[in-house]
C-alpha cells in the first residue's frame, strides 16, 4: 500500500471518531437539559414550605389642616396726595444804579390736598387748595399778589362705566383784604376781603369720567349763595359781586359745568387745570361767567421746582371786563406720594 493511501485511511478513521464523540456529548447535553426542566417544573408546582405570611390592610388617607400665616396686607380704598411749594424771589439795587429799578421781595405759597375714596359703585372726593402770595416793594409797602381758598366735596355713584350721578358742595373765598391802587397819591380802595365775596355752591347732576386725569361735571341743578359780609367795599354799585348794596347775601339757581385736568403733560411737568362755567337761570345770557384756574409745576429735582399760577375770570357781576392774574416763581416743592 502506498503512502498516499495510508494517509487517506488515517483521516477517515479520525473523522469517524470525532463525529461519534460529538454525538455522544450532544446526547448527554439533551439528557441533562431534560432533567433540569423536570426539576424546575417540580419545584414550581410544589408549595413553598417556609414562605412568610403576607397581610394586606386598606390604605386610609386622612387630610390634615396645616396652619399658614398669610401676609399682613390690608386693602385701602383711599388715595391721598399732598402738594406744597414755597417760592421766593428778590431784587435789590444800589441807590446809584443808573439802570433804574426798585428793590423788592416776594413770597408765594401753594398748598393742595386731595383725597379720594373709590369702592364701586361709590366715589367720594375732597380737595383743599390754598394759595397766597405777597410782595414788599421799596417805597410802596406790602402788597398782595395772590389769594385763594378753595374747598370742594363730591360724592358720586356709577350709573355706567364712564358716567356717574353726583352731588357736591363747594366753598370759595380769600384770606386777606384786597385793595385797588389808583395812583401813588390816592389812598388805596378796599375792594375785597374774607367772605367779601364768598361763594357757597351746591350742585347735583351727572359726571363724565373717562380717565383718571379728566372729569367733567354737569350740574343741572345748582344753587349758589354769594356773600358780601363787609359792607364797606361797596365801591361799584353796578357790579358789587351781584349783591345789592345794603344786603350781604344773594341766592341764584343755575346750570354749572366744571372740567378738571390733573396729569403730567411731559416729563417732570405737571398741569392742574380747572374750568368753571356758570349760567344763571334768572339772568340774561350776558351774565354767564367763565373762570379758569391753572397751576403748572416743572420739577428741577426732587426738592426744587418752578411753579406758575394763573387765573382768568369773566364775570359781569364782578367787573365789566375780563380779569386775569399770573405768578411765576422758583422754590421748594414737597409732594406726597
Amino acid at each position: 500500500m502506498s503512502t498516499r493511501a495510508l494517509l487517506i485511511l488515517f483521516s477517515l478513521v479520525f473523522l469517524s471518531g470525532t463525529v461519534a464523540i460529538a454525538q455522544q456529548a450532544d446526547s448527554l447535553k439533551k439528557d441533562s437539559l431534560k432533567t433540569d426542566t423536570t426539576l424546575i417544573n417540580k419545584y414550581r408546582a410544589a408549595p413553598l414550605k417556609d414562605a412568610l405570611p403576607v397581610r394586606t390592610r386598606p390604605l386610609n388617607i386622612t387630610p390634615q389642616l396645616v396652619p399658614v400665616n398669610l401676609p399682613d396686607y390690608t386693602i385701602s380704598y383711599w388715595h391721598k396726595s399732598v402738594l406744597f411749594n414755597l417760592n421766593f424771589s428778590q431784587a435789590a439795587f444800589t441807590s446809584n444804579w443808573t439802570g433804574g429799578g426798585t428793590s423788592s421781595v416776594a413770597l408765594n405759597t401753594n398748598f393742595d390736598f386731595k383725597a379720594e375714596y373709590n369702592k364701586a359703585p361709590l366715589d367720594y372726593t375732597t380737595e383743599l387748595n390754598l394759595v397766597y402770595g405777597t410782595s414788599v416793594v421799596k417805597g410802596q409797602g406790602t402788597r398782595k399778589t395772590n389769594d385763594l381758598i378753595y374747598y370742594d366735596n363730591k360724592i358720586a355713584t356709577n350709573i355706567s362705566k364712564k358716567w356717574l350721578f353726583f352731588g357736591s358742595i363747594n366753598f370759595q373765598s380769600q384770606f386777606a383784604n384786597g385793595y385797588n391802587y389808583p395812583s401813588d397819591t390816592t389812598a388805596p380802595q378796599k375792594i375785597s376781603g374774607f367772605m367779601a365775596p364768598g361763594y357757597l355752591t351746591e350742585s347735583v347732576g351727572f359726571e363724565y369720567k373717562p380717565s383718571k386725569y379728566f372729569d367733567l361735571r354737569l350740574g343741572t341743578g345748582t344753587a349758589r349763595q354769594t356773600f358780601v359780609l363787609d359792607t364797606t367795599i361797596y365801591h361799584n354799585e353796578a357790579a358789587n359781586y351781584g349783591v345789592t348794596p345794603g344786603h350781604t347775601f344773594l341766592n341764584q339757581l343755575a346750570f354749572q359745568a366744571v372740567a378738571t385736568i390733573d396729569k403730567d403733560i411731559m416729563t417732570n411737568v405737571h398741569l392742574n387745570l380747572r374750568y368753571t362755567l356758570f349760567i344763571p337761570y334768572q339772568q340774561p345770557l350776558a351774565y354767564i361767567s367763565h373762570r379758569v384756574d391753572a397751576v403748572m409745576t416743572a420739577k428741577v429735582n426732587k426738592l426744587i421746582a418752578m411753579t406758575m399760577n394763573g387765573t382768568f375770570l369773566y364775570d359781569k357781576s364782578t367787573a365789566p371786563q375780563p380779569q386775569g392774574t399770573e405768578t411765576l416763581g422758583l422754590g421748594v416743592i414737597y409732594k406726597f406720594p
